[in-house]
């Protein structure tokens, strides 16, 4: 199951401080706000998500529909799809997305140790 592009997303106490931190190990700013309290930082094909105040604990992030870059891919399976194949391996979701939709829609599921995982498509 291909699920796009990965990144963590980190809960972080003061967004200036992370950034400053991740700059330092080589990442950069590729997308997001500071003002709003998030960025999106990338260090080659590596990407972290910062932010602060937005939720509990850090979140392993997939994004069907986009590579590393953002760029849509021309093929990929559909989070609804994705849904579907989770639902019939007997996977709890602790949200879903509306299989009547299409476009941008996202769910989550834990893992066997609570840690959550956000399955976000945007195209």
């Amino acid at each position: 199951m291909k699920l796009g592009a990965f990144s963590v997303s980190l809960s972080v106490k003061d967004i200036t401080t992370s950034k400053l931190f991740y700059e330092k190990l080589g990442f950069s700013v590729f997308a997001g706000n500071i003002e709003n309290k998030y960025l999106i930082m990338k260090n080659g094909n590596s990407l972290i998500g910062l932010f602060q105040g937005m939720f509990e604990k850090n979140i392993l992030t997939f994004n069907p529909g986009w590579d590393e870059n953002a760029t849509t891919l021309n093929s990929f399976k559909d989070v609804r799809e994705i849904q579907q194949q989770l639902k019939n391996e007997g996977i709890t979701l602790e949200s879903e997305a509306d299989e009547n939709t299409s476009g941008p829609a996202n769910l989550v599921v834990l893992d066997p140790d609570g840690n959550p995982i956000l399955i976000d498509q945007h195209v």
